[in-house]
């Protein structure tokens, strides 16, 4: 099957979901979908056996547009199938997929502390790469971060 194929089956499973979408390349959909219909969508991927969750990022769109993205990368052979989560900056939250792929975990851990974005519902919220004393409130992948705010010691 094509890489555009399979955009369009992974489209159609989709279709109740998407607020909008976009191909940036010819091998790549961005799906732009409400934080609510998050699992919902992830499930339908899921029970259809379409591709594997390859990665959770995140995006800031900055302090002037009050807005942060969770992308949600899942790759099908050559198809690469985004799911794009705009949320406020003020207080982002999106539910935990681990109940659908339980190694999700890692990538929200990752997404929860370099952007500030709470997952609902995670297993584990410890830190994975920053140390246990870093400042609450204080997210290293947003664009007003500044580290001259912060006192290490040691």
């Amino acid at each position: 099957m094509s890489a555009q194929e399979l955009l369009a089956s992974a489209r159609a499973l989709l279709e109740t979901f998407v607020a909008e979408y976009n191909t940036p390349e010819e091998d790549r959909l961005d799906i732009w979908i409400a934080a609510t219909n998050l699992p919902h969508a992830v499930r339908a991927l899921h029970n259809a056996g379409w591709g594997y969750l390859s990665a959770v990022t995140g995006l800031d769109l900055g302090p002037e547009a009050g807005q942060l993205e969770a992308l949600y990368h899942f790759c099908n052979g050559p198809a690469v199938l985004t799911l794009r989560v705009r949320l406020g900056r003020a207080t982002p939250s999106v539910p935990t997929l681990c109940t659908i792929i339980p190694s999700a975990s890692f990538f929200e851990r990752e997404l929860s502390e370099m952007f500030g974005i709470t997952v609902e519902g995670t297993p584990n919220t410890d830190h994975l790469y920053l140390p246990d004393d870093w400042p609450d409130g204080v997210y290293p992948l947003r664009k007003d971060f500044d580290p001259s705010t912060l006192h290490i010691t040691g």
